[in-house]
């Protein structure tokens, strides 16, 4: 068991003089004066211990904007599941943040100083897949409750995980499940980030999109660092796809060289929808058929229109994707300190936590019990132009329901 570091708050308490009651001088004859008896004050209950949270995510590096924007939505996160208290069951919340720079060495030398220096209850993040993969054992070593936002490769849920881990978004083949079914009977070639990100994509697509009665063609894993993608492309128009699947996530996307090669006269080219940056470079895409986790104006529930509203009068621009991420990371801790009474023992979440349903910018979720594994819908879209928007807009055809967002079970927790 980790050693948990008390931390100890200084209260300063005001000191009770005794109050004594105090007359009027009269004239008194035969009975003796009288002193009221002394009251004590009820003694002041000292503040309880704060829940130190520990998050972890890119704050520089590859996915920077991924981390700011999953740091921004983990904050106003509390805000709302707290009521802007910033307290739950009795004791306020800490977030301490550290940078994992997107460096799998680092993420783990982070991690380590956020559980034997800061001592934190629980770590939320990261970013990358990578940097995921590199701290995984630790939440075991330390008995700590980690919940995994945005990280998404599938198995950081399966037999590489241990019964600490929590993920709160969705994983690869969530989203592998929901593109086959837009690209079913068709004949795909697949372009990815050469990472774990983007295996972790295209190893569950593959049987998905044959299950739905397609075929790929060609595979071209780029490096996420690389900005000449044209032996890429080139190879991949010279496959004669039906679909290009697009799967990226880094600072250099591949839109524009694309757009300059031919890639959109030459076939149909679809993706989830990324984030709003990505989006700008992708009006190539309008009428293409797609799939998103999120986007601002097409999950409607009260939860998302408050985070639109907060995230405008706070920093001028919509919510982005990671933001929504981060604002469901933080709702599902809270939910979990409240359920256990502001308990932070380990054994104690994860008994909590195990079926746990909570709320999100897109709707209700629930962790799987067998992997902890959040359940949660996806919503297929349209790519649309829109007057005035300086992106392209997914709009909304359908939510795709849980029951059809196949994702195998890879492993069983032991409870």
């Amino acid at each position: 068991m980790k050693t948990k570091k008390i931390i100890v708050i200084l209260v300063v308490l005001a000191m009770m003089l005794n109050v004594v009651a105090c007359t009027q001088p009269q004239q008194q004859t035969t009975a003796a004066p009288t002193t009221a008896a002394p009251t004590t004050a009820a003694p002041t209950e000292a503040p309880k211990e704060p829940i130190l949270i520990g998050g972890l995510t890119s704050l520089s590096g590859g996915l920077m904007d991924y981390g700011n924007q999953m740091k921004r939505g983990f904050e106003l996160g509390l805000e709302y599941a707290t009521d802007g208290t910033m307290m739950v069951a009795g004791r306020p919340i800490e977030v301490i943040w550290e940078d994992t720079t997107t460096v799998p060495e680092v993420a783990r030398e982070r991690a380590i100083k956020l559980l034997d220096e800061d001592e934190v209850d629980i770590i939320v993040g990261p970013a990358s897949s990578s940097d995921a993969f590199a701290i995984l054992g630790l939440a075991e070593e330390y008995e700590t409750v980690f919940i995994l936002e945005p990280a998404a490769a599938d198995f950081l849920t399966g037999e590489v995980a241990n019964r600490y881990i929590f993920r709160t978004g969705r994983n690869t083949a969530q989203d592998a499940a929901a593109m086959a079914a837009v690209m079913a009977g068709s004949k795909v070639s697949i372009f990815a980030p050469d990472s774990a990100f983007g295996r972790a994509y295209t190893d569950p697509f593959k049987p998905a999109l044959e299950a739905a009665g397609g075929e790929v063609l060609v595979e071209e894993y780029a490096p996420i660092d690389s900005t000449n993608f044209a032996p890429y492309i080139t190879r991949i128009i010279q496959s004669n796809p039906d679909y290009v699947f697009v799967i990226w996530a880094g600072a250099n996307d591949p839109w524009r060289q694309m757009t300059e090669m031919g890639l959109f006269e030459a076939t149909k080219v679809s993706t989830g929808a990324p984030e709003i940056a990505a989006l700008r470079n992708m009006m190539q895409l309008e009428g293409m058929p797609g799939f998103t986790l999120y986007y601002h104006g097409v999950a409607k529930n009260p939860v998302n229109e408050w985070l639109i509203e907060k995230h405008m009068e706070k920093y001028g621009t919509p919510p982005d994707v990671f933001v929504s991420g981060g604002m469901a990371a933080a709702m599902a801790a809270v939910k979990a300190f409240e359920t256990t009474n502001g308990s932070t023992d380990a054994e104690d979440l994860i008994q909590a936590m195990r079926g746990m349903e909570f709320d999100s910018p897109t709707g209700m979720r629930y962790f799987r019990s067998e992997d902890h594994q959040a359940q949660q819908v996806l919503f297929e879209i349209t790519y649309t132009k829109v007057d005035g928007v300086d992106h392209i807009v997914p709009e909304l055809v359908r939510v795709i329901p849980i029951e059809e967002i196949y994702n195998p079970i890879q492993t069983t927790h032991p409870r």
